[in-house]
């Protein structure tokens, strides 16, 4: 969803996203055998933002698996598409959370997982 600054059509216009919560935990993602330890940068009812780990040469499109631990007793098992990447950070768009891990992912983010947030892209 895009909206135009002022109404007025001028500057870019800013889009909405789903509002992001920073956590920091470490998050496991696997695909074919390979593996990577990395970090949770922020997290959304839509996607998550990883650090990328060295080495990590994925490509936009890819399906990982993340494996994510939240204190002692929350663990979020997900796949995931990468729909961007940087020379830091990987964004992903969940493509399947299991059903038994959907409550506790939207109780994780809590408030966050009904708001919209303004972004512009860089």
């Amino acid at each position: 969803m895009t909206i135009e600054k002022n109404g007025m059509g001028g500057g870019e216009p800013e889009q909405l996203r789903p509002a992001r919560m920073q956590i920091e935990t470490t998050v496991l993602m696997s695909r074919r055998g390979e593996s990577h330890p990395t970090e949770l940068v922020d997290i959304s009812a839509t996607g998550a933002l990883l650090r990328r780990p060295l080495g990590w040469s994925g490509e936009v499109g890819q399906s990982w698996v993340l494996d994510m631990i939240f204190g002692h007793n929350l663990h979020i098992h997900l796949e995931a598409a990468v729909v961007r990447i940087s020379d830091h950070y990987i964004g992903f768009s969940y493509s399947r959370i299991p059903e038994d891990k959907q409550v506790p992912l939207w109780n994780l983010l809590g408030g966050y997982a009904d708001i919209l947030e303004n972004w512009k892209d860089r």
